[in-house]
């Protein structure tokens, strides 16, 4: 079972091991957007500005991003992915961030929009163990490739505004998401889904994580994050959502936000916009605190 936990804040990165917290020096002060881990590789999205590198614990700067601001990366099969606001897609060419251009010239992207009339960005990026990436756009549901982004084809539609997409760790056939409209599943790779809000007290979804057969998803009232609460449910069967409840807050008082939720194997760890770091060591069944005290969490990787 993985051990280390990486969780970013709005002022710096720290390192959960076991019951040690430790921040890492060169990243204090700095606002981080966006985590990703890459084998013993691990980047951080600065201000949405700077792509950092860490190995064994030494930090660099390896990228400016230029344009819109950067939102989210992953690692893939051909290359390090950074989504950015205005739904735009690059990928890292050495020490360049390249334009995606075949994410720009996607059929559909025309429909792409947000309520309050800015562009769509892109929110969240998944690769399945197949090679397949899947790109989630806020508004514009889920593009997904695979011909490692020669072309790309739009999933899941539109209006069910999807908040995070991730590809099944082990299984390249299913794919998740949590969406305005609840928690979606594609047992074919995204060909088709399925929505479930069974067993939730409400159906507005940020983020969702896998915990070997456990599916975890964040639920609340909205974008304002009332009532907010954590779910777990068995991925294979037609049992509703439970409520996570041993060890957690009875509401949280913000949504646990897309990239806040984290599962390997057994071990699944959250967030939360003040301060605390949960975690469980048996599939969201109980949980304990971690951390408290940090500034506001923005992600976690592990």
């Amino acid at each position: 079972m993985a051990s280390k936990v990486r969780v970013g804040t709005r002022e710096g990165l720290w390192t959960l091991d076991n019951d040690q917290v430790f921040p890492a020096e060169a990243l204090t002060g700095k606002s981080l957007t966006a985590l990703a881990l890459d084998g013993a590789r691990v980047w951080a999205l600065i201000d949405g500005r700077a792509l950092w590198e860490g190995v064994d614990s030494r930090w660099s700067e390896r990228a400016a991003i230029d344009g819109p601001e950067a939102t989210c990366l992953a690692p893939t099969p051909s290359g390090l992915l950074i989504g950015t606001e205005e739904a735009h897609l690059l990928r890292l060419d050495g020490d360049r961030p390249a334009r995606v251009e075949s994410f720009d010239a996607m059929d559909g992207r025309e429909a792409w929009y947000t309520p309050w009339g800015d562009p769509a960005d892109v929110r969240s990026i998944s690769a399945a163990r197949d090679g397949a990436l899947h790109v989630n756009v806020h508004v514009g549901g889920v593009a997904r490739s695979r011909d490692g982004g020669r072309t790309w084809t739009p999933t899941v539609d539109i209006e069910v505004d999807v908040h995070q997409i991730l590809a099944h760790p082990r299984r390249p056939e299913v794919v998740l998401v949590a969406a305005a409209g609840g928690f979606g599943v594609s047992r074919d790779g995204g060909d088709s889904w399925r929505f479930i809000t069974a067993g939730m007290h409400a159906h507005y979804l940020r983020a969702v994580a896998v915990s070997d057969d456990i599916v975890l998803v964040s639920a609340s009232m909205g974008p304002g994050g009332r009532r907010a609460a954590i779910y777990r449910a068995r991925l294979d069967g037609d049992a509703a959502f439970q409520r996570c409840e041993d060890g957690l807050p009875g509401w949280f008082g913000d949504n646990v936000d897309t990239s806040c939720l984290a599962a390997a194997g057994a071990l699944v760890v959250c967030g939360t916009e003040d301060g605390r770091v949960f975690r469980s060591l048996d599939g969201g069944a109980h949980w304990e605190i971690a951390a408290n005290g940090l500034p506001p969490v923005t992600c976690v990787a592990l």
